[in-house]
């Protein structure tokens, strides 16, 4: 075969091929009826202009719900500002009677200054603090000007040596007694 039947056989074989998409198309395609409609006459209603509706104006206050129940108890769940211990209320107001109520709760003021060992001192630029511990064996952090014992040891100094208390009671004839007591470190053997 020569290049021109073959451009003439390719010419027919797309011609006969557009013929077949197109008969398949037409035929697909519903036969409408070829009835014309009959005219309808229109009668026209005179137009009257109703007022559009405004729309109401709607308050935020309208909207809001009730105010919600406390869904959370915790009437059975320990209040966390509360203080650890619980200070007796003395019938005494005075001074001296919540300063009796603090020394009987906190467990460094149930011993005599005599009981408490020194295990360290600690030396520094904001002064000194030593490190003493209780005949239960728990230990406390000291500084000059905290108090001490069962007879309010006022802490006066902390040097290389020990720690100086002064411990001031009224002894029986109810004078003011001053008593010096120095803890010291113990010996190495």
């Amino acid at each position: 075969m020569t290049r021109r039947n073959l451009a003439k056989n390719s010419l027919i074989l797309a011609t006969w091929s557009l013929l077949v998409i197109t008969a398949l198309a037409m035929g697909c395609k519903k036969k409408e009826a070829s009835v014309t409609p009959k005219p309808v006459a229109v009668v026209a209603k005179p137009v009257t202009q109703q007022p559009k509706p405004v729309q109401k104006p709607v308050s935020s206050a309208l909207r809001l719900s009730p105010p919600e129940i406390n869904q959370f108890d915790f009437s059975s769940k320990k209040d966390p500002f509360k203080p650890y211990f619980n200070l007796k209320a003395t019938t005494n107001t005075s001074q001296d009677g919540e300063q009796k109520a603090l020394r009987e709760a906190l467990p460094i003021h149930r011993y005599d200054v005599g009981q408490f060992k020194l295990i360290g001192i600690i030396t520094g630029d904001k002064g000194n603090r030593a490190m003493v511990t209780d005949p239960s064996g728990k230990g406390y952090v000291l500084k000059t000007g905290m108090t001490i014992g069962k007879n309010d040891g006022k802490i006066t100094a902390i040097t290389n040596g020990g720690v100086d208390v002064l411990e001031q009671f009224k002894d029986d004839n109810g004078r003011v007694r001053k008593e010096h007591i120095r803890i010291t470190l113990p010996r190495k053997y």
